[in-house]
C-alpha cells in the first residue's frame, strides 16, 4: 500500500459512529446505534467570536433577532481570554472539553492586531511534537511497543540527523524509555522507533484515525488538520518526531487529547446548549454524548497516558507547572499533557503547543492552548495551559490550587 492509498484511508477512518450511544457499551454495539436527535435550528448569523458575557451563561447572537447560548461556562471562558491578554499573545487559542460529554467550557481566541479571525479553527500552526502522540500509538498499535520500551540513542536534541538513526553502540550514551522521549520530547528516540517498527502508511493511517485529513464535525467550519508523511526514510523518521509536515488547529488538537483521555473514543464537540427568539427556547441538546469513532484501543489509550503524564511530572512542561522551588500548581491533581515547539524564523513565528488533561487517571477535562508568539515573548502556551487548569480547579475550590 503505498503513502497516497493511506491518505485515502483518512476519509474512511472519520466518523465511523455517530447518534445516541451509551458510553458503557461494548463499543462492538456501537454501530447499530441510531442516528435520530433532536433537529437543531438554523443557526445563521453564528460567530463564536462574538460573545456576550453574562454572570451565570454565555451567549452569541444568531440572525433575525435570536441567541445561542453557549456550553462555556463564563468564569473559566473569562479566565482563559484574560490570561491571552494579560500576557500580549500575538495570536492564541485555548479549548477546554469535558472529556465525557464533549461539551466546550472555554472558547478563547486572541488576536493582538489586524483584523480579528478565530485561531481556534485554523490550522496554519505546524502539529510540532503534538504529533508525537499519533506516533506513540502507532508504535504501541502497530509496532507491539510499551511505554517501557526502551531505546538508547545519541543526539537529536534540537534535529535529527541521518547519522543519529542508525544505532551505534560506541555512540549511543544515553538511554530512554517511549514514555520519557514522549515527556522529554527526545527526537531522535521517537524517529528511530518509527523506523525501526512502523512504515509511513502506518502513520498517516493513525493520523486518520485522530482526525488528520478531515474539518472536525462543528458547528462552524474549521479547516482540516494537514498530513503529509513522505516516503523518504530521513524525512519519514523526522515527521514521526513532529518536523514538519503535519498541522493542527486548537480545535481538532483538543479533539486528540479527549480521544486520548476518552480511553479511546472521540466524541463531537458541542458549543451550542440552546436557541431562544428573545426570551423564549425554541430549541436545547439534550442529546447524550455524540460518538464520531473508536480512533485506537483502550489499552493504546492507557500506554500514551502513561507517556504523556511523563511531560509535566518530569519533562518538557515540569517548569510551566511547577513553581521555582519545584512545587505543583496544581497540587494533587496529575496532569498528563504534550507540548510542541516549532519556529517560522523568516516569518518571525514562533508556534508553541500544549494539549493535555486532568486529572490524568479520572480525567474530567481535556485542554488544547496555542501561542503564536514573535521573538520576544511572555508566555507559551504550558503556562497558558497550566494557568487555566488552574482557574478550573480552583473553582472546584480543590485544596492547595489558587487561580492564577
Amino acid at each position: 500500500m503505498g503513502v497516497g492509498v493511506a491518505v485515502g484511508m483518512i476519509s474512511a477512518l472519520v466518523p465511523v459512529v455517530q447518534g445516541r450511544i451509551n458510553l458503557d457499551a461494548p463499543l462492538g454495539r456501537l454501530e447499530g446505534a441510531a442516528n435520530a436527535k433532536a433537529a437543531m435550528p438554523d443557526l445563521e448569523g453564528l460567530d463564536l467570536l462574538r460573545q456576550e458575557m453574562r454572570p451565570r451563561r454565555v451567549l452569541t447572537p444568531l440572525a433575525n433577532g435570536r441567541h445561542a447560548e453557549l456550553t462555556l461556562d463564563p468564569n473559566l471562558q473569562r479566565a482563559a481570554l484574560a490570561q491571552l491578554r494579560r500576557y500580549q499573545v500575538p495570536e492564541g487559542g485555548v479549548v477546554v472539553m469535558e472529556v465525557k460529554t464533549g461539551r466546550l467550557l472555554s472558547y478563547a481566541s486572541h488576536v493582538a492586531s489586524g483584523a480579528p479571525f478565530d485561531v481556534n479553527v485554523r490550522a496554519e500552526a505546524p502539529a510540532a511534537s503534538v504529533f508525537k502522540v499519533v506516533t506513540g500509538a502507532t508504535l504501541v498499535e502497530q509496532g507491539g511497543l510499551s511505554a517501557e520500551t526502551e531505546q538508547c540513542y545519541h543526539g537529536g536534541r534540537s534535529r535529527v540527523e541521518p547519522s543519529e538513526l542508525e544505532d551505534n553502540p560506541k555512540r549511543d550514551r544515553w538511554c530512554a524509555t517511549l514514555a520519557m522521549a514522549m515527556g522529554r520530547s527526545l527526537n531522535v528516540v521517537i524517529a528511530r522507533l518509527a523506523l525501526k517498527h512502523a512504515t509511513p502508511e502506518q502513520l498517516t493511517a493513525m493520523g486518520g484515525a485522530f482526525g488528520f485529513g478531515a474539518p472536525v464535525p462543528f458547528v462552524v467550519p474549521n479547516e482540516a488538520p494537514s498530513i503529509a508523511i513522505p516516503p523518504d526514510r530521513v524525512e519519514y523518521a523526522r515527521s514521526a518526531a513532529g518536523f514538519w509536515h503535519t498541522t493542527l488547529s486548537p480545535l481538532a488538537a483538543v479533539s486528540l487529547a479527549q480521544t486520548v483521555a476518552n480511553r479511546g473514543v472521540a466524541l463531537e464537540p458541542r458549543i451550542i446548549q440552546a436557541v431562544y427568539e428573545g426570551e423564549a427556547p425554541v430549541w436545547a441538546d439534550t442529546d447524550p454524548p455524540r460518538v464520531l469513532r473508536r480512533a485506537i484501543k483502550e489499552s493504546t489509550a492507557t500506554e500514551l497516558v502513561a507517556m504523556m503524564k511523563e511531560t509535566v511530572a518530569n519533562g518538557s512542561a515540569f517548569k510551566s507547572f511547577h513553581d521555582r522551588r519545584g512545587h505543583p500548581y496544581l497540587p494533587g491533581i496529575e496532569v498528563a499533557g504534550k507540548t510542541g515547539t516549532l519556529n517560522r524564523e523568516e516569518l518571525n513565528r514562533h508556534y508553541t503547543w500544549f494539549v493535555g488533561f486532568a486529572p490524568a487517571a479520572q480525567p474530567e477535562i481535556a485542554i488544547a492552548a496555542l501561542a503564536v508568539n514573535t521573538a520576544e515573548w511572555r508566555i507559551k502556551a504550558p503556562g497558558l495551559a497550566c494557568n487555566v487548569l488552574r482557574a478550573y480547579f480552583a473553582a472546584k475550590n480543590v485544596p492547595g490550587v489558587t487561580a492564577p
